[in-house]
C-alpha cells in the first residue's frame, strides 16, 4: 500500500525584506484609512512584522524532522497512543484572521513511539501557516503516518473561526470539526470507537 504524501515544507521563493514587509504594512494603514506616520502608528509597522515572525514560524519548521527520533524501549506496548486538547492557534488563509481551537492526536504504534512534545510540536509547525482546517487536519495525519509508520493514525481538530465570528455572517459560538482516519482508526470500526469514547472521556 503506498504511503500517504508529507506536505511540501519548502520556504517560499523571493522572500521580501524586512523593510519591504513594514513598507506593505504602512500601506495597509492608508488603504484603511488612518496616517502611519501619526504618533500612535510610528512603530506599528515593525510590530506587525515581528507579529508575523511568529504567527507564520510554521513554515521555517520541517515537520519531519520532528519526529525522527523515536524510542523502541516500550515493553510491547501497542495499544492506542492520544495526546488532547493541543493548544491550536492558526491563520485562514482567505482572510488571514485566527483559527483558535484544539487538535486531538492519536496513533496506534507498531514498534516505536515518539516523544508526547513532539506530536504538539508537528501540529504547531503545521498550524502557523496560512491554512484551512481541512488541509491542515490532513497534512498533521499524513506526516506521522509517513514518518511513524504506525498501524493508525487519528487526528480530531475543533475550532473557531474568526472569519465567521468577526466578519461575515458573525456566527458566534459556531465551530468547526474536522477529522483524518489512516490505518486502523479508517478500517476497524472497533479501534475507533475505543478512540471516540477516549475523546468523549475528556470532554
Amino acid at each position: 500500500m503506498p504511503s500517504t504524501p508529507v506536505a511540501e515544507t519548502r520556504l517560499p521563493p523571493a522572500r521580501p525584506s524586512r523593510a519591504e514587509a513594514e513598507a506593505a504594512v504602512r500601506t495597509l494603514l492608508r488603504w484603511a484609512g488612518d496616517d502611519p506616520a501619526r504618533e500612535g502608528l510610528l512603530d506599528t509597522p515593525a510590530r506587525v512584522v515581528r507579529s508575523y515572525e511568529e504567527f507564520f514560524a510554521g513554515y521555517a519548521i520541517d515537520p519531519v524532522a520532528l519526529l525522527e527520533r523515536t524510542f523502541a524501549e516500550t515493553e510491547g506496548y501497542d495499544e492506542i497512543v492520544l495526546l488532547r486538547n493541543i493548544r491550536l492557534e492558526s491563520y485562514c488563509e482567505h482572510h488571514m484572521v485566527p483559527i483558535i481551537g484544539v487538535a486531538h492526536v492519536a496513533y496506534l504504534p507498531e514498534h516505536r513511539v515518539v516523544g508526547i512534545s513532539k506530536l504538539a510540536r508537528v501540529v504547531h509547525a503545521y498550524a502557523k501557516r496560512l491554512q484551512i482546517q481541512e488541509k491542515l487536519t490532513a497534512q498533521i495525519a499524513n506526516t506521522i503516518e509517513a514518518v511513524l509508520r504506525p498501524r493508525g493514525v487519528a487526528v480530531v481538530i475543533e475550532s473557531e473561526h474568526q472569519c465567521m465570528t468577526t466578519r461575515g455572517v458573525h456566527q458566534h459560538g459556531a465551530s468547526m470539526v474536522t477529522s483524518r482516519m489512516l490505518g486502523a482508526f479508517r478500517d476497524d470500526a472497533n479501534t475507533r470507537r475505543e478512540l471516540m469514547a477516549l475523546l468523549r472521556t475528556g470532554s
